[in-house]
């Protein structure tokens, strides 16, 4: 029976139905805001969660009036043109979203304080572990002794700080105001390291070993060792104890990516130098603990006059670089026992024979350069025949039941890894050349039947979003990019779709994701281990750009995501870019936090956060 308007209003029911009515369009629009939000990725296009991306669940998708869907280019039939539209059809469809709506996080922001505030490292800095220690013999006050809780004050900025120098000519200078440490240069004058030229420091390229400069002595490695092919065969590097990185630096000219090292000293910042000059360098020492590397990475690893004593603890330090060194890999030492015959020299040199024989090393090229550099290069073993030969089995091979993420706080070895064998039992391939050895399935990838498969799938993944997404449709200027670190790298595909740019990435796995490390070794490209709930091992203002995919859902059931944000805050420089692709409910709790911090903050299609640190700091 019909009611009528008049009757409805004698009755005094219209509040009712008013309200009725109010709640049914609430109902509505969230339907319609739900719909439209969804993650418009293709499955055919998503990496498979399972393993590199914990948690996350794909789904299939609720039709969208405007999705933006990656497909695989291989394999469509649609013309050059046709795929050139769909791709600038897909790029504007990336509506950005500014801000998050009436969501804000009230932090009362201080400024660190204290006499090393600028440059603090949490984990590097924490004086009263440092203090507390039983002995400095081994290097113990500069490994990592992380503060039970993470400080949440910002780091103040260098007085005069400015955008850095763009690469390619920070590589030969920077400003100085910048890193302003002068004893380093007063320190290393005579050598050429490093010198101050008005507003800017200049690197010379010079060097206690790079005595006609390092070219020079890049060349002279290559042409004692025919073997050694700079960019071909070998292209991933470590140079210990670097100083100032220039060995690294000048060896990008040749296609090598190096990762340059060397120990916290607050009177050199040698590394904070390196990674303002944008070459790849981290904060480490060979102590008591392992590298953050993986097992039979490096193609080659560099040490000239590095001031490690290689054969202490009976050779522990060796041993260490044979666990990161391929087989057949080379050790190029450059140092004063190689070619001068004082009795302390010789002591040591004996020693290094001693014990690289035992680790069934051989030397494959020693002399001495026209400036009198004295030069030995071993090599890494490639068959087990000669650990069966040896009288005693001193060192003794190591066994493992788990090899996953070994080097993770773990104490050196006394014993010597295996050498890494495929399904066949034969001893592990060398990669590719470069730049082969990109795109080729790695030697060290799993066996399991679908681990090839998903590794192609996971660089076709990546190669489109990086194309199609990241370079051109984000408020990203990735001319200004140089140094990038991506937090969770799986394969490394995010690093392989931006090898054509001129930037480096450092690929962080995760110390509770799958080990991939080894395998982005073989592609070329380098990387290292770390728990996203402590401190990285670099200086304040030294990334360009720092890239999350699918990483904080997991991160936030340990730790408080606040911290991160905050250690990203302290490694990104100003007006650098964080870029995470999460979901939803994750960029609701990252978005306000960046806010707080005076970042701009910028949402694309529900799934692609990006934020640029500004210059804000708070007041003193």
């Amino acid at each position: 029976m019909a009611i009528s308007i008049e009757t409805l209003f004698k009755e005094r029911k219209f509040p009712f139905i008013f309200t009725f009515l109010i709640l049914l369009l609430c109902v509505m629009i969230l339907l319609f805001a739900n719909n439209n939000n969804t993650i418009t990725f293709s499955t055919s296009s998503t990496l498979d969660t399972i393993g590199f991306y914990p948690n996350v669940k794909v789904q299939e998708q609720i039709p969208n009036p405007s999705p933006l869907v990656l497909q695989d280019s291989s394999s469509s039939t649609k013309s050059p043109i046709e795929k050139e539209q769909e791709i600038h059809k897909n790029k504007e469809l990336l509506n950005k979203v500014e801000g998050f709506g009436n969501v804000d996080v009230k932090i009362d922001w201080k400024l660190c304080k204290g006499v090393v505030a600028v440059d603090y490292i949490p984990c590097l800095d924490n004086m009263k572990a440092i203090k507390a220690l039983r002995s400095r013999r081994h290097m113990e006050h500069r490994e990592r002794h992380c503060p039970d809780s993470r400080p949440r004050c910002l780091l103040p900025l260098p007085k005069g700080y400015k955008v850095p120098v763009p690469w390619p000519k920070s590589r030969d200078m920077i400003w100085y105001d910048n890193v302003p440490h002068p004893k380093l240069v007063e320190y290393k004058k005579e050598q050429n390291w490093v010198v101050k030229s008005g507003e800017y420091l200049v690197f010379p390229g010079g060097g206690t070993q790079f005595k006609e400069g390092v070219t020079h002595y890049i060349n002279f490695i290559a042409e004692t060792l025919p073997a050694i092919q700079w960019g071909k065969n070998i292209r991933v590097v470590l140079d210990a104890g670097c100083g100032v990185a220039s060995f690294g630096g000048y060896l990008l000219d040749k296609n090598v990516i190096t990762i340059s090292f060397a120990p916290k000293d607050e009177h050199e910042a040698q590394i904070q130098f390196a990674l303002e000059r944008g070459i790849p360098s981290t904060l480490s020492v060979i102590g008591t603990q392992k590298l953050t590397f993986p097992d039979n990475g490096f193609d080659l690893i560099h040490c000239a006059r590095c001031r490690v004593h290689w054969d202490a603890d009976g050779g522990k330090p060796l041993f260490e670089l044979n666990r990161i060194l391929r087989p057949g890999g080379f050790f190029a030492w450059s140092a004063t026992p190689v070619y001068r015959d004082d009795e302390r020299d010789q002591k040591v040199w004996n020693a290094m024979v001693t014990v690289t024989k035992a680790m069934c090393w051989n030397v494959v090229a020693k002399t001495v350069d026209s400036s009198g550099i004295g030069l030995v290069i071993y090599q890494k073993p490639t068959s087990i025949s000669c650990y069966e030969k040896r009288k005693e089995n001193n060192p003794p091979l190591c066994t493992y039941n788990d090899r996953k993420n070994s080097s993770w706080y773990a104490r050196l070895s006394s014993c010597l890894i295996p050498l890494p064998v495929d399904d066949m039992s034969n001893i592990q391939s060398w990669p590719m050349p470069w730049p082969q050895r990109l795109t080729s399935t790695p030697p060290s990838l799993s066996t399991e039947s679908d681990a090839a498969e998903m590794f192609d799938k996971d660089s076709k993944h990546w190669s489109q979003l990086v194309s199609e997404v990241y370079v051109d449709g984000l408020s990203i200027n990735w001319s200004n990019v140089r140094n990038v670190m991506d937090m969770n790298a799986g394969y490394a595909g995010f690093a392989a779709a931006l090898i054509h740019l001129p930037l480096w990435v450092m690929n962080v796995v995760p110390t509770d994701m799958p080990d991939t490390l080894t395998t982005i070794f073989d592609r070329g490209l380098i990387g290292m281990y770390h728990d996203w709930c402590e401190s990285l091992n670099t200086y304040p203002r030294t990334y360009d750009l720092v890239h999350s995919n699918f990483l904080f859902q997991n991160l936030e059931k340990r730790c408080d995501i606040v911290d991160v944000i905050v250690e990203i805050d302290r490694v990104v420089r100003p007006e650098g870019y964080v870029l995470v692709q999460d979901s939803m409910e994750v960029m609701n709790k990252i978005g306000p936090i960046l806010h707080s911090l005076h970042w701009s903050v910028t949402l694309y299609q529900n799934q692609f956060l990006v934020g640029r640190k500004s210059f804000w700091r708070p007041r003193p």
